[in-house]
């Protein structure tokens, strides 16, 4: 194994364990589930960093810890949507790494910014669609007499949005007073 891939794999492992503690430091909104944390934050920072691969894995591996520390699971496919697809989606994030990384290169600030939103936006509406399946279809018990998507939608927006703008301007702030963050190592 060449040493490019030996750090690009020890950082996923480090930044996945950042992330679970990140999450473990969160605002509870809901009984049932649902918090606002910056667990997203590592996952994007590898997305940019080493591309889509690392993001995604970084996600996986964060989805998979926490279904060991007291994931609320009643599906199997619940659990995989809930954790394992909606954490790994949030490295969808790498798709604008290359504007990022050319608006760091040329110390564009704005542009950076700009692009780390739109990554940041698109990895928190992936993760909230598949939260808000899960919801629908497996806990649509606690809709009551509303309709199980209009209450799951609403249900994980009440979350999801706090935590995808929370990302966006932790993102915003740490990546562009920190560029060199993004810069993998050779």
């Amino acid at each position: 194994m060449d040493k490019k891939r030996l750090l690009m794999l020890v950082e996923i492992a480090i930044f996945a364990a950042v992330g679970l503690v990140l999450d473990q430091v969160s605002f509870k909104v809901w009984a049932q589930g649902g918090s606002v944390s910056l667990v997203m934050v590592p996952i994007i920072l590898m997305a940019f960093r080493w591309g889509l691969f690392a993001g995604l894995t970084t996600g996986l591996l964060i989805g998979v810890m926490q279904t060991m520390f007291g994931a609320y699971i009643v599906h199997w496919l619940q659990g995989l949507l809930d954790y394992g697809v909606a954490f790994t989606v949030v490295g969808v994030a790498a798709l604008v790494r290359k504007p990022v990384l050319e608006a760091a290169a040329n110390v564009n600030k704005k542009k950076m910014a700009i692009f780390i939103i739109i990554g940041t936006v698109l990895a928190g509406f992936l993760r909230y669609l598949s939260h808000t399946v899960a919801g629908a279809v497996f806990f649509a018990e606690y809709a009551g007499d509303q309709n199980a998507w209009i209450y799951s939608i609403i249900y994980n927006g009440t979350y999801m949005l706090p935590a995808t703008i929370l990302t966006a301007i932790a993102g915003v702030l740490l990546f562009t007073a920190a560029p060199q963050l993004m810069q993998r190592k050779s």
